[in-house]
């Protein structure tokens, strides 16, 4: 399969080894043969989570044991123990099944995991974004490559239509498992994926069209973040990790989507966020410091502060949580000299004093 071959080669990929996520699906459990088919060298490892959230999710877990054996395919299964979540059930899931699979990669010294997400998958997430009005962020998508915790999320089959999966594990005798979460109509993603059809039939838009919309709202997503990256770098001070400031006039004179995208990284960074916060949040957070609303806000596990004509990301200390004994403030100037005569709000203080 050419896209592939290109894909391995625009990114350097033919020695670097390689986790899949392999849940026994027709898209998983081909597209790590299919690596295995055309770089038979490559170094890699299929990695299948047992949810427990159904009866039959380890008899699918083993059938992939199973199938890696027979290709000589390195393999393990992750099991998510404990108490399972009984409402926003596919969410959670998905967030404990990456915790495990970033896990299993730090523990094993792993920096790559390959990812199933096909033409379909991009679709139907740019119409679940679009029905929770999000903006060019949440409307970019998937991208082929990108990074969370420390671990790089390829998807090499973003374009590819997902029979192709299908169409190669019959090709190869192949049986695999069909969710029976996606004829559960509770679900958000199983609604979009039905309605696919049914767009494309009476107003001609197809997930091709989509996904080339996607690719262009990539583009724009992309020059705005190489722009507030230059300006994060040389505009905004970082306080160690407990915050950052900026002149408020600076702020102000940003285009309003560097003001949402560096906001919401900000915020990210200090709170220890996996994700931005949600697009409705930032935004009204954005309008009341334009419209001088409020001085004083929090989102994210940060303070937002309007100070000493600066605008102030702070780390929010959590008061159920005891502080260590600590320096004073005075004390913290004297092991800190360059600090002195610069104004800091208290909350600042407070958490770099937690910080050493």
């Amino acid at each position: 399969m050419q896209v592939v071959r290109d894909f391995v080669q625009k990114y350097n990929l033919e020695k670097t080894p390689l986790a899949f996520g392999v849940s026994g699906g027709a898209d998983s459990l081909a597209s790590v043969l299919i690596f295995h088919e055309l770089f038979p060298s490559l170094p890699i490892v299929a990695l299948t989570v047992d949810h427990g959230l159904r009866p039959s999710s380890n008899q699918e877990a083993q059938y992939v044991a199973t199938i890696m054996k027979q290709y000589g395919i390195e393999h393990h299964i992750l099991y998510w123990d404990g108490e399972k979540p009984t409402s926003a059930i596919e969410e959670k899931a998905r967030e404990a099944r990456y915790n495990l699979l970033f896990n299993w990669c730090h523990e094993h010294s792993i920096s790559h995991l390959v990812l199933a997400h096909h033409l379909f998958d991009q679709a139907e997430t740019f119409l679940m974004r679009l029905q929770r009005g999000t903006g060019i962020y949440g409307l970019s998508t998937m991208s082929d490559i990108s990074v969370r915790d420390d671990i790089t999320l390829l998807r090499p089959f973003l374009n590819v239509h997902p029979r192709l999966f299908k169409d190669f594990l019959d090709e190869h005798h192949l049986q695999w498992v069909e969710d029976e979460s996606n004829q559960c109509h509770d679900f958000l993603r199983v609604k979009m994926r039905k309605f696919l059809p049914l767009l494309e039939k009476e107003t001609g838009i197809s997930p091709e069209k989509i996904a080339y919309a996607v690719q262009n709202l990539q583009n724009t997503k992309s020059f705005v973040e190489d722009t507030a990256r230059q300006i994060i770098q040389t505009k905004i001070h970082q306080w160690g990790k407990s915050g950052f400031s900026v002149d408020f006039s600076e702020f102000l004179s940003w285009h309003s989507e560097l003001k949402f995208y560096i906001l919401g990284s900000l915020i990210k960074n200090i709170g220890e966020l996996s994700y931005s916060p949600e697009a409705v949040s930032l935004l009204s957070l954005i309008h009341q410091l334009e419209q001088g609303i409020c001085d004083k806000m929090t989102l994210g596990g940060c303070i937002i502060l309007k100070a000493n004509l600066k605008l102030w990301i702070i780390k929010e200390l959590r008061s159920n949580i005891p502080c260590p004994i600590r320096c004073s403030w005075d004390e913290y100037i004297k092991q800190n000299p360059t600090f002195r005569g610069v104004y800091i709000p208290a909350p600042l203080k407070d958490a770099l004093l937690k910080e050493k």
